[in-house]
């Protein structure tokens, strides 16, 4: 059978690189949009 006692540090490791996923991704869109809205005022 299986190690059921591994799997509670497998879900805290997943939940951890979901969380830093997630924050890349916030962040990351927020810069796009940042580097967008200067990109519309140098052509306007």
């Amino acid at each position: 059978m299986a190690d059921h006692g591994a799997q509670s540090n497998d879900i805290k490791a997943h939940a951890a690189t979901y969380e830093g996923v997630m924050g890349l991704m916030k962040w990351g869109t927020v810069a796009c949009v940042i580097v967008a809205a200067f990109v519309v005022w140098l052509i306007a």
